[in-house]
């Protein structure tokens, strides 16, 4: 029997709001991916809302200052959102506007064979072979820190570098459920601060900076936000509006 769409609006304990579609199961592939998008943009607190991408691909809100991430495998889209930050450049990285979002399925064993090449000897130290959903949490911590990153061409093994893995939340946000275990990591970012009225061809510095993982579990799929400590949060009382 066809399931429609689910659409529902969540906080996460690390005050990122995120935007769940999910069901439809009977499409597939881009048409669903386009309906799920067209359903996301219809529930906008304000009225419908039209999603851009800046040059380097990273997508934006037209007519807002709210830095969102989107990922979608399988049957489920996610959109990750931070609070309006007008301060900020949102076509760049900044440490306030510093997120992105990723989800892969738990079951997918395919991810156990590339791992030579997203992760890192030391990495690999932290990453037991043995453990699907390990490698799939380390998977789409890459992934979701090439996002924040917003620094084209970084190498995931060397530029993208997991200290610790987050544990996944199945709990989130049930009454006394204890606190996640968030995971820390380091991306090299291009360092922009200086650099907007040069010329293009004028080599930009680069620099390391200290972000932080969450994951949990929707439809089957491990979900993983990445983020900057320093990024615009909500708070409790504000995420749920």
């Amino acid at each position: 029997m066809e399931t429609e769409f689910i659409y529902w609006r969540h906080p996460t304990p690390v005050g990122i709001k995120v935007e769940e579609i999910s069901g439809m199961e009977n499409k597939s592939g881009k048409l669903w991916r386009d309906m799920a998008m067209q359903i996301y943009c219809e529930n906008g607190v304000g009225g419908f809302r039209e999603i851009g991408h800046f040059a380097n691909g990273a997508p934006f809100l037209f007519g807002l200052t709210s830095r969102i991430s989107v990922t979608h495998t399988a049957h489920l889209l996610a959109v990750a959102t931070l609070p309006k930050t007008p301060e900020a450049n949102l076509s760049q990285f900044a440490p306030r506007t510093a997120m992105g979002i990723d989800a892969e399925r738990l079951d997918r064993e395919q991810v156990l064979r590339v791992r030579d090449k997203f992760l890192s000897g030391e990495e690999k130290a932290i990453v037991s072979e043995d453990s699907l959903e390990a490698n799939i949490i380390a998977w789409t911590s890459k992934e979701a820190l090439y996002k924040a990153a917003m620094t084209e061409g970084l190498d995931f093994r060397n530029d993208i570098t997991i200290k610790s893995l987050p544990a996944i939340d199945r709990q989130m946000n049930l009454p006394g459920a204890p606190a996640p275990v968030i995971g820390k990591a380091q991306v090299l970012v291009a360092d922009m601060r200086n650099h907007q009225d040069e010329s293009p061809a004028t080599e930009i510095k680069k620099e390391v900076v200290e972000m932080e993982l969450y994951s949990y579990e929707s439809e089957g799929c491990c979900v993983t936000i990445a983020y900057s400590p320093k990024c615009a949060k909500f708070g409790r009382k504000a995420s749920k509006a």
